[in-house]
């Protein structure tokens, strides 16, 4: 009974926070959808409305909603799978490791940053810098001993700022390229088209799930590409005529993806938990902008020494979530399979290489207050 009622919490929910995004349709900016989606989740997640209780668990949309998201975008993605990321990524290799380094840097130094100037410990703050998700890094943040509070709220406001300024910024650098409507492949709608579309969406299912179990970044996204890739790829015998073109998938599915991602996102948003932490939440919106502005500049830098245009590399390296990344790069027509695999090789590297060296700064600190 209560997960039922939670069920109808979420959809109704959901309902509501899609009138933002119909809202702001209107007014022709990329990544409608999902950002009016996103504001409006985080004023209803602010209300504590009565029939809305399922966010008093601070959680945010039961995770079927988000994933649900995740693996449209991965099918969509899949549609335009292709070995070519892998030579895209050989002939840059060297480019985009000193790209991934130079952000993590940035972002290592804006959380020292923001522990000298702001009354936050050493570990809290380096965790709250680091682009690493909304879901991860508290999580991890919260096992080490840090301000987990505090890191979702500095993750929460960069992860605003991304996604709402990413796609302005993308708007006015290549406004001739950048469209308001989603790059879906509808296809036509027949047995074969369905046929096709149900295999796809096995694969990507399947795919997701192996993601998960080896624990793969952001598995509903990334699992779900590769799953549904494989299909195109290599089992053209599986699919009825061309593996493209013949599936149904109507660019309705990735808007409603959008307000799904988007909704998630705000419905973590409380407006009550930055009370009393005013100095932390100005330091953490400056330090995100240092951050962003940074991620600008070297992004303009990799186009220039590279044929990769500025808004695949400004996406590809952005502070955000793989999934609103993603999300923005379909949007966008930037190459999405590019992006997908450079943010998803920083989030590998950030979860396995910096919590130890978190660890050493910290220790490193207490040890200095400790001798003063």
């Amino acid at each position: 009974m209560q997960k039922l009622q939670t069920l109808k919490q979420n959809i109704l929910y959901i309902l509501l926070s899609a009138f933002g995004g119909i809202t702001l349709s209107f007014s022709g900016i990329p990544m409608a959808w999902m950002l009016g989606s996103l504001f409006l989740a985080s004023i209803l997640a602010s209300l504590h409305l009565k029939g809305l209780q399922f966010q008093r668990d601070k959680n945010g949309l039961h995770p079927f909603w988000p994933q649900f998201g995740q693996l449209i975008l991965g099918i969509q993605l899949s549609q335009t799978f292709n070995l070519s990321i892998m030579d895209t990524l050989e002939d840059y290799f060297l480019i985009i490791i000193i790209m991934l380094i130079s952000s993590i840097t940035i972002a290592i130094l804006s959380g020292l940053m923001l522990g000298r100037f702001n009354n936050v410990n050493m570990m809290t703050s380096l965790f709250g810098t680091t682009p690493g998700g909304i879901s991860a890094m508290p999580t991890i943040a919260d096992e080490i001993g840090a301000n987990a509070l505090i890191v979702s709220i500095i993750q929460t406001i960069r992860v605003l700022l991304v996604v709402s300024l990413i796609p302005i910024i993308s708007q006015v650098v290549n406004s001739h390229s950048v469209m308001i409507s989603t790059n879906s492949t509808q296809g036509q709608l027949s047995s074969n088209a369905l046929l096709n579309t149900g295999i796809i969406i096995i694969g990507a299912y399947l795919g997701a799930k192996v993601g998960k179990k080896i624990k793969m970044p952001a598995p509903w996204l990334v699992g779900s590409m590769l799953g549904a890739g494989i299909i195109h790829l290599i089992c053209p015998l599986f699919i009825i005529g061309d593996s493209v073109g013949s599936i149904y998938w109507p660019q309705e599915i990735i808007i409603f993806a959008q307000v799904l991602i988007g909704t998630n996102i705000g419905s973590r948003v409380n407006f009550s938990m930055f009370k009393g932490l005013g100095q932390a939440i100005i330091v953490g919106l400056l330090t995100s902008l240092c951050i962003i502005v940074s991620i600008l500049v070297l992004s303009f830098l990799i186009s220039e020494m590279t044929h990769i245009s500025f808004v695949t590399c400004m996406l590809a390296f952005a502070p955000g979530g793989v999934a609103e990344m993603a999300t923005t790069a379909i949007a966008l027509h930037a190459d999405t399979t590019f992006v997908v695999a450079v943010q998803s090789l920083r989030l590998i590297s950030i979860l396995t290489i910096l919590p130890p060296i978190f660890r050493f700064l910290n220790n490193r600190t207490i040890i200095k207050s400790y001798h003063r």
